[in-house]
């Protein structure tokens, strides 16, 4: 366990890795300061009034986010679309990233803040030309083609591209420690077929490159990458890879209601596997002696 006396801030504690964060952080003996983008969340974090403390942080008020920073030596940042325009869009992906500027900003001009935990995304790496040319699979030194991603409207994955390569930025020319988690789809259960994430899902599908990743996979990511000093720069996380049709057809009974859902009979199609494009080894060889515990 690490000392009581370790304070850490995770904003934004309402998101679905956010919250879990805060309990498996207050699970590890670590003091939380859960920063929240609207009070109405309150419900999602919970624990000993002694160990959490609760924010209410505007990712574009640089104050704000100050405050809730106060005193931690570490951030796990994750962003959510506000309650008020809860799509992506053009606009979300200028509001992403201002957000992150300001997070970052806001990171480096504090005096206790050693590493900040930034969550990313898949889409922030797979979505480029050429990818079945490519000699080896992709993994986390791939960046997404914003060009791309803005022809095709994959707002989704331009916004967490953007959002990252402007943390980046800031990190390295403010001499922030940094690391990043670039998750699959997470398998939570609010997940729905709405989920941004999946634009262009039958693209990945047959690419090879539709990844999900476990809710308490994804929150140990977070705590290992946090808690090791040899981690650096990026970690994609995911560890499952949807690549053939029963693994297909088990996603879409997740995601769509039992009405939609029309029985389909067998086709050749159904035995085709395609193969896995993507990697994460580099995040599976720092986990490998790991330890979790009851995290989520």
């Amino acid at each position: 366990m690490p000392p009581a006396a370790k304070t850490v801030c995770v904003m934004d504690a309402s998101t679905g890795v956010g919250s879990a964060l805060v309990a498996a952080l207050l699970h590890r003996g670590y003091t939380v300061h859960a920063s929240l983008q609207n009070h109405d969340d309150l419900q999602c974090v919970k624990g000993n009034p002694n160990k959490l403390k609760v924010f209410r942080s505007d990712l574009l008020d640089y104050h704000s986010i100050m405050i809730a920073l106060k005193g931690c030596s570490a951030l796990f940042y994750s962003f959510q679309p506000p309650p008020d325009h809860p799509t992506y869009d053009e606009l979300m992906v200028e509001v992403e990233v201002r957000a992150a500027h300001n997070v970052l900003e806001a990171c480096a001009q504090t005096d206790t803040i050693e590493k900040v935990i930034f969550t990313s995304s898949v889409t922030a790496v797979i979505w480029r030309d050429g990818l079945k040319t490519m000699s080896s699979d992709v993994d986390e030194r791939h960046w997404s083609d914003v060009n791309l991603c803005r022809k095709f409207k994959l707002w989704h994955a331009l916004s967490k591209t953007l959002a990252e390569k402007t943390a980046w930025a800031l990190a390295m020319d403010r001499g922030v420690n940094m690391v990043s988690v670039n998750g699959g789809l997470v398998m939570g259960h609010d997940l729905t077929i709405n989920n941004p994430y999946l634009k262009g899902a039958a693209e990945m599908y047959e690419d090879g490159l539709l990844v999900t990743v476990d809710l308490k996979f994804m929150v140990d990511a977070h705590i290992c990458v946090f808690e090791d000093i040899s981690s650096y720069g990026r970690y994609l996380c995911f560890n499952n890879i949807i690549n053939c049709h029963k693994e297909a057809l088990r996603l879409a009974h997740m995601l769509l209601p039992p009405s939609s859902q029309a029985f389909s009979p067998p086709s050749l199609g159904d035995s085709v596997v395609y193969q896995q494009g993507i990697s994460n080894k580099k995040l599976n060889k720092l986990m490998v002696d790991f330890e979790s515990g009851d995290s989520c």
